[in-house]
This record gives C-alpha cells, sequence and structure tokens, in this order.
C-alpha cells in the first residue's frame, strides 16, 4: 500500500498494526511516516498524488507512469518512468 500523502510504502501488516496502535490509544488515524491524516475521498488520494508528483518525489513519477501506461498513454508513461529513474527510483 502506498500512502499518499508522503509516497512512502506499508506492507498491510505494517499498517494493521499501526491502525490498531491508534485505536488502543485511542488517537486519530494518521500516516505512520508522515502522521498526516489519511484522505476521506478519491479526490483527496488524486490530490495529495499529484502534489508528490509536482514536487518531483520519484515513487509518484514511476506510480504515474503505471497509472498513464493503465490508460493506455504509453508515451507519457515513459516519460514519467523516466523521469524517476533520473531522480533516483529503479523501478
Amino acid at each position: 500500500r502506498m500512502m499518499s500523502c508522503c509516497s512512502k510504502w506499508i506492507c498491510d501488516g505494517c499498517y494493521h498494526a499501526n491502525k490498531l496502535r491508534q485505536i488502543k490509544e485511542n488517537s486519530q488515524r494518521t500516516c505512520p511516516f508522515c502522521r498526516h491524516p489519511p484522505p476521506k475521498t478519491d479526490e483527496e488520494t488524486n490530490k495529495n498524488f499529484m502534489k508528490r508528483v509536482q514536487k518531483n518525489d520519484s515513487v509518484a513519477m514511476t506510480q504515474m507512469g503505471f497509472a498513464r501506461e493503465n490508460e493506455g498513454d504509453h508515451d507519457s508513461a515513459i516519460e514519467y518512468w523516466s523521469k524517476a529513474v533520473e531522480l533516483g527510483d529503479a523501478i
């Protein structure tokens, strides 16, 4: 699972453990990495994701490349992947 707020990857087990900890401590749900509250809608998720792309986040660039490829826009996908590699993501 990728956190849209900071583009960090977290496994399902760690995500679940963090969620249980927050319930036990009666604290607000937040990202385990940046402590940003989770998005409430898909639109908010996409907005967070685009912020990461605009900040030249290599992981976000890679994911945007996959999104473009799934949409059939292969030229754009290659551009995003190339930028991600330049920024240090090994894809």
